[in-house]
């Protein structure tokens, strides 16, 4: 890879980084508010720190794991459990009325989740910028392909054994 690319030192250096730390924020608020998911976000968050120390080593494994549990948890988010949704609902009831308006006990959460999607789509850019840069020659799909599958079996592994009720 092309060290001196502007693109790929941005990238890794910068805004994989930068996205690992804001989802890692939520990660830990939400654990905070709902101690059931401790030992889920706990472990959750070991993917942020590989992502960022493969990123900032050149790796191709840190792009394809970064794209693949971005766009798996962000579709999530999105499609199907709603909480995206709902967090820009309290986000957006908070900055008209100075409240959030939200049902149950932790109306945070459903920002935290919103600022973790956030966080995935400026990985998600990252992590593109990098892939679609021509200056870097080592684009092995192999590498991006084991990076996504490696952590979405991680993240398998975790939900399961953590067992988050």
């Amino acid at each position: 890879m092309d060290r001196g690319s502007a693109t790929w030192i941005s990238a890794t250096r910068v805004w994989i980084p930068i996205a690992a730390a804001l989802f890692t924020v939520a990660l830990i608020v939400s654990a905070v508010v709902i101690p059931e998911l401790r030992l889920l976000h706990a472990l959750q968050a070991i993917i942020y720190v590989a992502i960022v120390i493969l990123a900032r080593s050149n790796s191709m494994w840190a792009i394809g794991a970064g794209l693949a549990i971005a766009v798996v948890w962000n579709g999530h988010s999105l499609f199907v459990s709603h909480s995206m949704q709902r967090g820009m609902t309290v986000l957006w009831s908070l900055l008209q009325t100075g409240h959030m308006r939200e049902l149950g006990p932790t109306p945070i959460v459903p920002m935290m989740v919103l600022l973790g999607g956030i966080a995935h789509f400026v990985l998600i850019g990252a992590c593109l910028a990098v892939l679609f840069d021509r200056r870097i020659d080592d684009k092995k799909a192999w590498k991006m392909v084991a990076g996504g599958v490696s952590v979405l079996a991680y993240f398998a592994l975790i939900i399961i054994v953590s067992d988050p009720r």
